[in-house]
């Protein structure tokens, strides 16, 4: 299975593309593509995977992803209803080599630098929001307006990095499906016990190989990545299963004991699981 990388469906030789996306799963396979991509969650949750971090997303959410950037969308197993996202891909290129280079573009450098690692906009999203949900209305002229608006906006946002490290190697269609493996056999197996031993053999590699292989593609380990992906779950089970206590949510992630489960949440989030579910209230 060739996972990387994933082209875009152009129709005719149009430079912006427009994409709604209605679908009770995302694309959930690691890919790439050379279009930088500006997204509006407008409906469904879930976990996306982006370099060395998994992030959760939701409903109103904009985010932005860089050219060439691995990624995964993971909707929540527990969605009934069709996840929505509206997308905007581009590349540096799209309008021609000088396009983002004119002096009424100044500025335009800072938000593809920022894109390389991914973001997520943290202010003015209801602006952002509305622009959105004209653009399938729209011609394609004014729907380039809104899309210079839409940059213009999100320079002028405030912004969370959602990865602090990418691997910038290009993958060759053995290690892309190598990682898409071990990051599908993960998300579906998270809540099991996974040793090194299982994971490795997912990617078909000695254990050592592929601890040495994992560190240099993502500047973390494996058990690093899993602790990580288990505790964005239980952020998720924590503001939605209320009913649920902190240790059945334990256990529900994976951990075998509470007392390590309390100690890796404090360490990533900085508060015990407790007062995690009453900030999300």
């Amino acid at each position: 299975m060739k996972v990387l990388p994933f082209k875009i469906p152009k129709p005719g030789k149009e430079a912006l593309v427009y994409q709604e996306d209605h679908e009770l799963k995302f694309y959930d396979k690691l890919h790439e593509h050379e279009e930088i991509q500006i997204s509006y969650i407008a409906k469904g949750s879930g976990s996306l995977l982006l370099g060395d971090t998994i992030n959760e997303y939701r409903e109103g959410d904009i985010l932005v992803i860089g050219e060439h950037v691995p990624h995964v969308f993971r909707s929540d197993n527990t969605a009934t209803d069709k996840s929505v996202m509206y997308t905007l891909f581009f590349t540096k290129h799209s309008f021609g080599k000088e396009f983002f280079k004119l002096t009424e573009m100044s500025g335009i450098d800072s938000f593809f630098n920022e894109a390389e690692n991914g973001m997520k906009i943290t202010s003015n999203t209801d602006l952002l929001i509305n622009k959105f949900s004209k653009l399938k209305n729209q011609s394609r002229i004014e729907r380039l307006a809104s899309f210079l608006q839409i940059l213009d906006l999100i320079q002028q946002s405030e912004k969370t990095p959602l990865s602090s490290f990418v691997y910038h190697k290009k993958y060759t269609d053995v290690e892309g499906k190598r990682m898409s493996d071990v990051y599908q056999y993960t998300l579906d197996h998270f809540q099991e016990n996974i040793t090194l031993d299982m994971i490795a053999e997912v990617a078909n590699m000695t254990k050592n190989a592929f601890c040495r292989y994992f560190k240099r593609r993502t500047n973390k380990t494996y058990l690093q990545f899993l602790i990580e992906l288990r505790i964005e779950h239980a952020c998720k089970l924590l503001y939605k299963e209320r009913e649920l206590s902190v240790a059945a949510i334990s256990e529900l992630c994976g951990f075998q004991n509470i007392a390590n489960f309390n100690r890796k949440f404090k360490e990533l989030k900085h508060t015990t699981p407790s007062k995690y579910r009453l900030q999300v209230a």
